[in-house]
């Protein structure tokens, strides 16, 4: 079976926002939508025994209420895509990201119903990226669906090879072009009181960032031929300069792990920016395991 586009739900603008957006994503790849409305009515510092339900049944029946209309009103919105919706008992992270395991990705708002305008990304994001086993979309800002999907590209992080795959797929999709980003910073000058100062030949480094990164996408031109990349290298710390090119994009793309990154470790902190300060969606990928 196709496995499903799932998106986190809870009434929220931006709820609304990421639920049109896995539409139309599901309307390219052909998936189905399933919303995910996770009620966490117990208090992290009450023990609640196992198998208790919730304190007020009357607050289950507006919640499955709330999922039955956000269905319906995604069908009127799309007849062209199958959307369902559940509601489950727990924690809104560790519900996510166990139900990643099935999933295509896991679509997200910037912020839920506890959000106010001009605060940084909800605490969900943040967590659910760190976690899930499937690309994880937050919603930001504008997409202009003429503007080119932007991948961030660190030959030395692990999760590089997947970042770019996937901003493929989505170019492809998309019918644009992949903006393949490289920010690099020259080394630092050491400070010597005894010596002439060592100076170094930008010009000469910023080929060589140029040789590094024609040949990490060299094999992708030639495999996928029909999404034209443009290389871009920008002497500019990685998260500032892709904050920067989300303005003009429709998407940026990064792995989850930064520089030196493994499996199990917190989220990368280029990705932790971008969800906060990004103008257009952020996808965060990461190699399945």
């Amino acid at each position: 079976m196709t496995r499903p586009i799932l998106v986190g739900f809870d009434g929220s603008r931006d709820a609304w926002a990421a639920l049109r957006w896995a539409q139309d994503e599901a309307a390219r790849c052909g998936a189905p939508v399933r919303l995910i409305y996770v009620y966490e009515w117990a208090s992290s510092v009450i023990p609640v025994p196992v198998g208790s339900g919730w304190p007020d049944p009357e607050v289950r029946q507006a919640a499955v209420g709330a999922v039955t209309e956000a269905v319906e009103r995604a069908r009127e919105h799309r007849r062209d895509v199958a959307v369902d919706g559940t509601v489950i008992d727990g924690t809104a992270v560790s519900t996510m990201c166990k139900l990643s395991e099935s999933a295509r990705m896991v679509v997200l708002g910037n912020r839920g119903l506890g959000g106010f305008s001009g605060l940084l990304a909800g605490s969900v994001a943040v967590g659910v990226a760190t976690c899930a086993r499937a690309p994880v979309v937050v919603t930001r800002g504008s997409a202009r669906r003429d503007r080119p999907v932007v991948v961030g590209l660190d030959p030395e992080a692990p999760d590089c090879d997947v970042a770019l795959s996937f901003a493929y797929d989505q170019a492809a999709s998309r019918n644009v072009g992949v903006v393949a980003l490289r920010a690099w910073r020259p080394p630092p000058v050491p400070c010597r009181t005894d010596a002439d100062p060592v100076r170094y030949d930008e010009a000469a480094l910023e080929a060589a960032q140029r040789r590094l990164v024609e040949r990490l996408l060299d094999p992708w031109r030639r495999q996928r031929p029909e999404v034209p990349v443009t290389v871009r290298l920008v002497a500019d710390t990685p998260a500032h300069a892709l904050v920067a090119a989300s303005e003009q994009a429709q998407m940026v793309v990064v792995g989850c792990l930064g520089r030196g990154g493994a499996a199990g470790q917190p989220l990368g902190s280029v990705a932790r920016q971008l969800i906060h300060h990004a103008h257009c969606p952020v996808a965060v990928v990461r190699g399945r395991e």
